[in-house]
Parts: structure tokens; C-alpha cells; sequence
């Protein structure tokens, strides 16, 4: 009897109606002879609902009661669901994370799953229940409360899926699968019918936003096949697994892009070693992620720049840090910098055996006007930061010049 388990995220739970739908399709799928396994998120707007009452009460919540306070809109719609379940004539049981021990670090609000109890599950799956259980959230060592972060019920889902060595995790969602490009932005944008764990972890770190990038994390090291599918229609979707030589055919599988980017350059920074810790060290502490970094050549003075990117919404609070520090640092040319700018990205394990892919890229966006000014590479990927107002110019001449909507791949001299 296979086990599988499916994720249903806030809007496929909106209202009672839908979760009464998502009910019936997970009971139709347990009449094909499956044990299953359902993590649900809280209804579409009730987490932003909740952080509006917290803020109310303290400008900056306390963590920890934040975490309380959040973990309430899972619990709803697993009672909820529960009950639909049994309305229709079956049985069916719902766990929060503390009552499976889903256990977690203590980092409130952002935590990580350290390891998870299956003998609850396990023991009501043998009794022929439907188990369902709350996304995003977890219980510490201390058995306070714990919540995964945005987007913690993929990492739930495939977190359970890996433990119980599930046949497979269905993440239903919104949209029908991976496509290869924002279809809001690009009417070209194709659905991938299957995809490698390593161009998912890098289309989700550069801005893809059908999955989280833990639980692909997390599929990938426990080599858990992952089915990206539609709560309201019935075809098959994206299937995420392991890299095969079709794959590799494929030289770009997707463009895909980030708006929350922010740039920061700090002028006329003495060119000695220990000055990039210097300058990096407290930002780590400050728990800023830094992404993309670049540092000019000495021109002859002693002095070079260094530029680097932030998530936008920490451009300002990084600016104010670097003040100390770049006095510090004895740096003379001050620091500037942009928060309207955007990283377009282009991923495939293809790029590993072919060459030009990235002169490609370029001479693409040179063609269109678009500068670029901050490069980032790996061997399946290649990045540019660019103003953000040619964001979608940028993903429409790049996705035509892959020819990503079509089902051939194109030359290796085409691309050159």
C-alpha cells in the first residue's frame, strides 16, 4: 500500500467549502489503496490577520508569543478538516506539531526541523485513518511553540514525507506545476513536466515562489520525489526528483526573477586583508543575509569599492550598520546604493556541458538596452542584477532566446 503524503496550502483551505473539497480529493485518493498522510496550512489571509492583532498589541512582538499566536491558523483547518472527513464517512485524526514532535531549534518565527516522531502517525495509518497534521510549526526541546517561518508547510510536508519514507508529497497549490517562467509575465511560460532537485533549489533561491527552498532541501537529501500539482483541477503537474539525462539535454529549464533585492556599494575601502570580515561579520550578526558581492580591483591608491545585495527590506537597517562600520574601516568615499532593482536569473543542469550560455545571456539584454551591473554564476545557473523597471522585457527576450516554449532543444551554436 503506497504512503503518500499532500500539502494543501492557504488557498486551496480558504473556507469551509473548499475544505470540504480538498477532503473529498484526498478520500478519493485513499480509495485507490493509499495510506494518507495531510499537512495543511492556515486559510489564504489569516497569518497577515494575526500579525495585524500582534502589532497592535507591541510594535515589535515578542517571538516567542508570536509564534503561539501564529501556530492558531493551522489548528483551525485541521480540526476543520477533520471533521469534513468524518462527515463523509470516514475516519480521520489531526495532530499539531507538538502532538506528533515535530522538534525544532529554538529560533522562534524562523526555526528548523532537527527531527520528527512517527509513531503516532504511523500507529493511526495502521488503524486506517486519514492523519492529517499542522503545517508550519514545531515544538523545541523546551516545549515552547515553534513556527517554520513563511512557506513552512512545504518544509512540514516533505519533512514528514522523508520520515515516513513516503512514496511521494503532493504540494497542491494554486498554479498547475513549475513553469518556465512567470506566466504572468510571459504568456510563453511552459509547464515543466519534471525537474532535478538542484534547478528547483535554484530557481526557489532566485525568486521562484511555487515551493520553498528547505523542503526541496530536504527532498533532495532524502530523495523525496515531490508532485507540484493544482487543488482545483486534476492534471498532472511538475514532478521534482533526481537529475536524469533528459534533464541534462535541457541546457535552460527556466528564467526566473527577484524583486526583493536591494544594492549596496561602499566607496573607497582600504584595499587590506581583514576588511571584507570587518565589514561582513556585524551584518552576520545582525542576521542580514547577504547574497551577491563584488570588489573592484586596486586601482593604484590603496583603495578599492565593494558592492554587495540584501534582501530590500533590510537596505535601510543595512545602511544605518554600515555607518559604524565603515568608520571603522577608515573607508573615505561614504556608501550608496539602490532598492529598485531586480536579479534575473536563467537554471539548468544543461549549462554544466555547454558553453556560451552565459555571453548569451548578456548579448540578450545588451540588445535590448538593459545594463547590467553586478554578475553571479554557478554551474547551473547565471545571475544579473539589473534595474528593475526592465524586469519583464528582461524575462520575455530571455525566454524567447532559450526557446523555452518549445519542446525541442535548440543547437548548442544557436545559443552562441
Amino acid at each position: 500500500m503506497a504512503l503518500i503524503v499532500q500539502k494543501f496550502g492557504g488557498t486551496s483551505v480558504g473556507d469551509p467549502e473548499k475544505i470540504k473539497n480538498v477532503a473529498r480529493r484526498v478520500l478519493k485518493k485513499q480509495k485507490e489503496g493509499c495510506q494518507m498522510v495531510v499537512v495543511l496550512s492556515a486559510m489564504s489571509g489569516e497569518t497577515n490577520r494575526l500579525t495585524d492583532f500582534a502589532l497592535q498589541m507591541q510594535d515589535i512582538p515578542d517571538t516567542r508569543e508570536m509564534d503561539v499566536l501564529l501556530s492558531s491558523g493551522e489548528q483551525v483547518t485541521i480540526s476543520l478538516f477533520a471533521m469534513a472527513v468524518k462527515a463523509f464517512g470516514d475516519d480521520c485524526i489531526s495532530f499539531l506539531g507538538d502532538q506528533v514532535k515535530i522538534i525544532t531549534d529554538s529560533s522562534h518565527t524562523k526555526a528548523r526541523i532537527e527531527s520528527i516522531d512517527t509513531e503516532r502517525i504511523i500507529e493511526n495509518l495502521e488503524a486506517g485513518k486519514i492523519v492529517v497534521v499542522a503545517g508550519f510549526q514545531g515544538v523545541d526541546e523546551q516545549g515552547n511553540i515553534t513556527t517554520l517561518g513563511r512557506g513552512g508547510s512545504d518544509t512540514t510536508a516533505v519533512a514528514l514525507a522523508a520520515a515516513l519514507k513516503a512514496d511521494a508529497c503532493e504540494i497542491f497549490t494554486d498554479v498547475e506545476g513549475v513553469y518556465t517562467t512567470d506566466p504572468n509575465i510571459c504568456d510563453k511560460a511552459k509547464k515543466i513536466d519534471r525537474i532535478s532537485y538542484d534547478e528547483m533549489l535554484e530557481l526557489a533561491s532566485l525568486g521562484a515562489k511555487v515551493l520553498d527552498i528547505r523542503s526541496v532541501t530536504f527532498a533532495k537529501q532524502y530523495n523525496v520525489p515531490i508532485h507540484v500539482r493544482s487543488t482545483f483541477t486534476d492534471t498532472e503537474g511538475t514532478w521534482i526528483v533526481e537529475e536524469d539525462k533528459e534533464m541534462e539535454g535541457r541546457i535552460v529549464s527556466g528564467v526566473t526573477y527577484n524583486k526583493n533585492e536591494a544594492r549596496i556599494t561602499i566607496s573607497g575601502v582600504p584595499d587590506q586583508p581583514g576588511i571584507a570580515a570587518k565589514i561582513f561579520t556585524p551584518i552576520s550578526d545582525a542576521d542580514i543575509i547577504v547574497d551577491m558581492i563584488i570588489q573592484n580591483q586596486d586601482t593604484g591608491n590603496g583603495l578599492t569599492d565593494m558592492t554587495f545585495t540584501v534582501l530590500r527590506s533590510d537596505f535601510q537597517r543595512t545602511k544605518q550598520l554600515l555607518e559604524t562600520i565603515v568608520k571603522k574601516t577608515g573607508a573615505t568615499g561614504g556608501i550608496h546604493g539602490s532598492d529598485t532593482i531586480t536579479k534575473i536569473s536563467i537554471v539548468g543542469v544543461g549549462m554544466r556541458n555547454h558553453s556560451g550560455i552565459a555571453s548569451t545571456m548578456f548579448s540578450v539584454l545588451s540588445r535590448e538596452g538593459i545594463n547590467i551591473s553586478m554578475i553571479s554564476t554557478s554551474e547551473i545557473k547565471v545571475s544579473c542584477i539589473i534595474e528593475e523597471k526592465y524586469t519583464e522585457l528582461a524575462v520575455r527576450t530571455l525566454h524567447d532566446a532559450f526557446e523555452l516554449d518549445k519542446d525541442t532543444v535548440p543547437e548548442e551554436e544557436t545559443l552562441t
